[in-house]
């Protein structure tokens, strides 16, 4: 059993407290968390103390749960681009370096992207400082760019670029060199070779350029990493080729007394495993590019331009110079530039890439509109109410970067490794060389420093630092194409780990408005008449259930009389006047307190109360007209939704602050065989904390400012994405589209990815495993090594890239 590591002591400022009991409820939440060994929190000074095993906790998890909480840690966040990492091992280093900044609260480093996130308190560090920082371990930070946004090359791009030209220059130099190689070898010697290319210094020439030039980042990362007491792959290349080169050299200076002629050189063995190392760089680099397409997607999504009212006239303006409170014009077949409020105009607005509704949302005076959906075919004046950062789309491409920047707790195990392999793989190679040419080829040199090479080469751990976040950022990128936002790798993690699902009922399994349902005439009574009535009736209400009953009769095409008088009767009903008759609409007591006769009529009274319904009696002229009834109804996608999950082997639980039977009639209608009804909204996260007592682990699904403390403390919280900010910020996972079937796909995606990581993290550590003794062994030539090594991170970042490829109805 592995020890754990020294505790770790952090002090942060936290925001938002405002008595006693709020910092005694962020203790208690610190302190329940996995891995926190202690905390105290400081109302006066507004600031927590906490003690942590780094080995099973991050400092951005503390960060995460008191935002949960409903506080903030006092942060600002810099997003940095690295030049100079060349493995895993360089990025384990620049994160626990960066980790150990007094202020830092957490820096989680992506090897693939080539980026990290520094969280800090400005009190206590500048980005200035960061940047020396990480300047004395031999790389740079650079601010974050926007991807060729402008039209032009992006820093990636230029690198790219410059890559494949030394990848060209290395090839034309160790193609000669690679001729004379295969030459020697039995089965090719039809071969035809010059025998100028057998010359000793013909191969020098060829050979130093691309030892000294094409190799020399190589020297310069290994000393580097050497000068701050490390190892990287780096040390790893350098040490191998400077092998094989310095032997050659040797070997070719001995020649000058042998005619020119000698044996023994390995200069193809160097140049070519420099081409290779470079020809699998520029192929990681372009995989790595594909799996962060979902960025690019996104960001296509956003209008350039815009079309804004200023001083009296019409302008067309960048995006970003857009204001709120702009008044912006948007033609038919033009991307809506900002989110806003239509002052003006009519028109249908796709919003498939936001809601994934097929069908456009007709839009009028007062409606709501998205940034990045688009105008179909009216014109619209809008007042700008979001814009820049602050937009809905803005806000998914924010979270779907620090997911796909972020760490899952099962990378920590690939960190763990890289950052002692190296060493290890040094001793390893030079144990191979010793056995060799004392034990196994006594006096041949040549013969020893071959299998040394080989084993250098062969064990670069790049494949293992590839491993995870390649995946997460495939994963996470296809789940946003689906309308599903994971806000970190741990979450991505945990959700395929779920047993139970707890529903909110209001606006996730339903609706969340009512709408007509039921209309009973009384003896002597038409349909169309009572609707007309109870819809005259309630033209002057403006309780919800009322507003269902006139959009009811409208939507059926009944004509409303009208209204003359009305009066609302707290409590029991309204009392109106219309079409020369008098109206009462409302519950049983309001009839029996006017002596209606209503007998008849309490059957189907009895009925629609046990589906759920909310039940109004209606009474015209001093007689019963008939019932009215209204419900929030399921969505239809509802029971579909929880089919998936039941057959996917979870538990679906649906809690509600409703009565018993109304919550009983729509869990049996959405196929919900558990209920948990008539709870406050305070009582709902003890409801979950009672449920994970039992040993489950529950996501709870809500969409309301009162499901926020639920969704904080389940295993995971996910939002609806058409209900609340509060409980978006509060959940783990965002389902933007507003259904049910989401929460399917995101379980799916999550088993699909974490199935993912481990077939690459099994790879790599197998193509390790079993290479290493095969190349001590002698049985792989130094260049065939190289071309394997090269062949691995390719390997590794290809099969994360499959999950790009995921097709919706593949999922769960």
């Amino acid at each position: 059993m592995r020890a754990l590591s020294e505790p770790k002591e952090m002090t942060i400022q936290v925001g938002g407290m405002t008595c006693a009991a709020c910092a005694s409820r962020i203790e208690k939440g610190l302190k329940r968390m996995d891995g926190v060994n202690d905390a105290s929190v400081n109302l006066a000074l507004e600031t927590s103390n906490i003690s942590y095993q780094p080995d099973k906790i991050e400092a951005g998890a503390v960060k995460d749960k008191i935002g949960k909480l409903g506080y903030h840690v006092v942060t600002e966040k810099a997003d940095f681009q690295i030049e100079g990492m060349t493995c895993a091992a360089c990025a384990n280093r620049i994160e626990k370096r960066l980790n150990k900044i007094e202020g830092v609260v957490g820096a989680p480093v992506n090897f693939a992207l080539e980026t990290v996130s520094v969280e800090y308190n400005p009190k206590e560090v500048t980005p200035k400082e960061l940047k020396e920082t990480v300047a004395k371990l031999g790389y740079r930070l650079e601010d974050k760019e926007a991807d060729g946004q402008d039209g032009g090359l992006s820093q990636k791009e230029k690198e790219q670029r410059k890559q494949l030209i030394r990848l060209i220059f290395s090839a034309v130099l160790s193609f000669p060199l690679l001729w004379s190689m295969v030459s020697h070898f039995s089965f090719t010697s039809f071969i035809w070779m010059p025998d100028i290319l057998m010359n000793p210094w013909l191969q020098f020439a060829l050979a130093t350029p691309v030892q000294l030039v094409i190799g020399w980042p190589f020297y310069t990362g290994a000393y580097k990493a050497l000068r701050n007491k490390s190892a990287n792959m780096d040390v790893l290349v350098a040490l191998g080729t400077t092998a094989a080169y310095a032997y050659s050299l040797y070997m070719t200076i001995a020649s000058l007394g042998r005619n020119g002629h000698a044996e023994g050189l390995y200069y193809e063995t160097s140049a070519i495993l420099l081409t290779l190392i470079l020809l699998g760089k520029l192929l990681e680099m372009k995989a790595k590019g594909r799996s962060s397409e979902a960025i690019k997607k996104l960001m296509k999504l956003q209008a350039r331009t815009a079309a804004v009212e200023r001083e009296g006239k019409v302008q067309v303006i960048p995006i970003d110079e857009v204001r709120t409170g702009d008044i912006v014009y948007v033609k038919p077949g033009e991307r809506v530039p900002v989110d806003g409020e239509v002052i003006e105009g009519h028109s249908a607005i796709d919003e498939s890439m936001i809601t994934g509704e097929s069908m456009p949302a007709d839009k009028s005076p007062g409606s709501t509109v998205t940034g990045a959906t688009i105008n179909a075919n009216g014109f619209l004046k809008i007042r700008a109410v979001n814009v820049g950062k602050d937009t809905a789309l803005a806000h998914i491409i924010k979270i779907v970067e620090e997911a796909q920047g972020s760490k899952a707790p099962i990378q920590r195990l690939a960190d763990h490794i890289s950052g002692i392999f190296v060493p290890i793989v040094l001793g390893l190679a030079v144990m191979t060389f010793l056995i060799w040419y004392v034990w196994a080829s006594p006096g041949q040199f040549s013969e020893a420093i071959g299998k040394f090479i080989a084993v250098l080469v062969i064990a670069c751990p790049c494949a293992l630092g590839l491993a995870t976040p390649t995946s997460i950022m495939a994963g996470s990128g296809r789940a946003a194409e689906f309308g599903i936002l994971f806000k970190g790798g741990e979450h991505l993690e945990k959700t395929q780990r779920l047993t139970t699902i707890v529903l909110d009922k209001t606006g996730t399994v339903t609706n969340g408005r009512p709408v007509l349902t039921d209309a009973v005439p009384a003896a002597g009574m038409n349909e169309e008449e009572l609707l007309r009535l109870a819809a005259a009736a309630e033209a002057g209400s403006e309780h919800p259930l009322g507003e269902a009953i006139v959009s009811g009769a409208e939507k059926r095409g009944i004509s409303i009389p009208k209204l003359t008088r009305f009066q609302a009767r707290i409590g029991s009903g309204i009392y109106a006047e219309a079409d020369g008759k008098t109206i009462l609409a409302g519950s049983r007591r309001l009839m029996e307190s006017e002596h209606i006769e209503h007998e008849a009529l309490l059957p189907h009274m009895t009925r629609l109360e046990a589906e759920g319904k909310t039940v109004m009696l209606i009474k015209a002229d001093g007689k019963a007209a008939g019932l009215i009834a209204v419900a929030d109804t399921i969505k239809e996608t509802s029971q579909a939704a929880v089919k998936r999950l039941k057959d996917m082997g979870l538990d679906v639980i649906m809690m509600t602050g409703d009565n018993q039977k109304t919550a009983e009639a729509i869990a049996k209608a959405a196929g919900i065989g558990s209920v948990i009804a008539e709870v406050l909204p305070e009582q709902k996260a003890a409801e979950i904390s009672r449920l994970q007592k039992e040993g489950r682990r529950v996501a709870m699904v809500g969409d309301g400012i009162n499901d926020a403390p639920a969704l904080a403390v389940a295993d995971i919280g996910m939002a609806i994405g058409t209900g609340t900010d509060i409980a978006m910020e509060a959940a783990d996972i965002t389902l933007i589209r507003g259904d049910l079937n989401g929460i399917a796909d995101a379980i799916g995606m999550s088993r699909l990815t974490m199935r993912n990581i481990k077939q690459n993290l099994g790879w790599a550590l197998g193509y390790n495993t079993i290479g290493i003794p095969i190349a001590a062994a002698g049985f792989l030539a130094p260049w065939v090594a190289g071309a394997a090594m090269a062949f691995s991170s390719v390997s590794v970042v290809l099969n994360a890239l499959r999950l790009q490829k995921v097709k919706k109805d593949k999922i769960g």
